[in-house]
């Protein structure tokens, strides 16, 4: 499919004013000023190239969502409580092309073949899709019966996690553990040209980066083989975040701000904050924590009660970071497509160049979704999702 966009303001996401794209075959195949006719050669004329006016949209490139619970989460409550797989509706509602897929709390009644599966139907339905192996677990669940070998021979593994650390559901590993499995993975990333990065739930406890500073000062292990999420969970780990972030990566979760805004700092502030207190911005993204139960603990560690994350709550944190925390949207799209891509090694992706793969977000005004192409497929068109995945209503 061949689609010409035309008259968009164009953030690349450094903005390069009102540009046309060209894109083909999945892939951005020009970004210029202007289109002419003469562009096109002979025989090259006769193609049908669909034509959207971008006139008064931006495009950015597309979300890259890296800790999505794809074939579902949850439990803390009993069988009841357990989330089902993902639709691929939701995810296109939340602007994301490309998604990571992961385990949670429960590594005993799910299995990581299930993640598999799940991350290729939605490469099958058009989105691009990895995964972690593992969950919160140490050792961790694996397909392969190791963690290791999960990353260098599995195509979609792209590194290990959520392992639970500072949190009553961690199984609790010592430092040598998490050496020996940080460091493991690490080989394997690099056999496998794959970032080979340990994915790390962080809970509640105080002191909760000591793990990984641990481990990072007893090893020859850099600080950034770790990505921490949750770091905006609330207060405490917050401010511990400020530092630790100068030298580590730091991922701040979206959609569970809605549900419990007394104890978590809102991501759109948090990362303000953190570029405030000289945390370099290539160090901070955003996912939304999709499709995981969002579970509410009492001090004795006592369920309270659960909700359940959305993809679509960190394109709301992207306007807000634009509209009410006064960031440059060109700041702003590092945090949720820029900067994954390049801390997970997700290559052509993040990026509105030539080259690239076509991951393109069109957004109005209101920052509601106008077109959306992944991998070149229109799957939003003229705000309507275009594009079903089998069980979507």
């Amino acid at each position: 499919m061949l689609a010409l966009i035309t008259r968009c303001e164009i953030y690349t996401p450094e903005f390069a004013g009102k540009k046309d794209v060209l894109i083909g075959g999945g892939k951005i195949l020009a970004v210029m000023d202007h289109w002419k006719d003469e562009m096109i050669s002979g025989s090259e004329r006769v193609l049908n190239i669909l034509h959207v006016d971008g006139a008064g949209l931006r495009m950015v490139p597309g979300l890259i969502d890296s800790h999505v619970h794809v074939a579902g989460a949850g439990g803390e409550g009993g069988p009841a409580t357990r989330t089902g797989e993902i639709p691929l509706g939701e995810l296109l509602e939340g602007g994301v092309t490309s998604v990571v897929g992961c385990l949670g709390t429960d590594g005993i009644t799910r299995d990581v073949t299930s993640v598999l599966m799940k991350t290729k139907a939605l490469r099958e339905e058009g989105l691009s899709a990895w995964m972690y192996s593992g969950a919160y677990q140490v050792p961790p669940p694996t397909i392969t019966g190791d963690p290791a070998r999960d990353v260098a021979l599995i195509e979609e593994v792209i590194g290990v996690g959520q392992i639970a650390l500072s949190d009553h559901r961690s199984s609790g590993p010592s430092i040598r553990e998490l050496i020996k499995l940080a460091s493991e993975v690490r080989i394997a990333g690099m056999l496998s040209g794959k970032a080979g990065i340990l994915n790390i739930h962080l809970g509640d406890a105080p002191n909760p980066f000591e793990p990984i500073l641990q481990a990072t000062s007893h090893s020859q292990l850099p600080v950034k083989q770790f990505y921490p999420t949750h770091c905006n969970r609330n207060h405490e780990i917050f401010e511990a975040s400020k530092k630790y972030g100068k030298k580590g990566y730091l991922d701040l979760t979206t959609s569970s701000y809605a549900y419990f805004q007394d104890a978590e700092i809102k991501p759109s502030r948090a990362v303000r904050l953190l570029l405030e207190a000289a945390v370099p911005l290539e160090h901070i993204t955003l996912s939304s924590d999709a499709n995981g139960s969002l579970p509410a603990f009492d001090k004795d560690g006592q369920l309270l009660h659960l909700e359940r994350g959305k993809p679509g709550a960190t394109l709301h944190e992207l306007k807000d970071m634009v509209e009410e925390e006064g960031l440059p949207m060109e700041q702003a799209v590092q945090t949720v497509a820029t900067n994954v891509a390049r801390i997970l090694k997700l290559k052509n992706k993040g990026r509105v160049e030539s080259g690239y793969d076509a991951d393109l977000l069109l957004i109005n005004s209101d920052y509601e979704i106008s077109h959306l192409f992944a991998k070149g497929a229109l799957m939003t068109e003229d705000y309507r999702i275009t594009c079903k995945g089998y069980y979507d209503s």
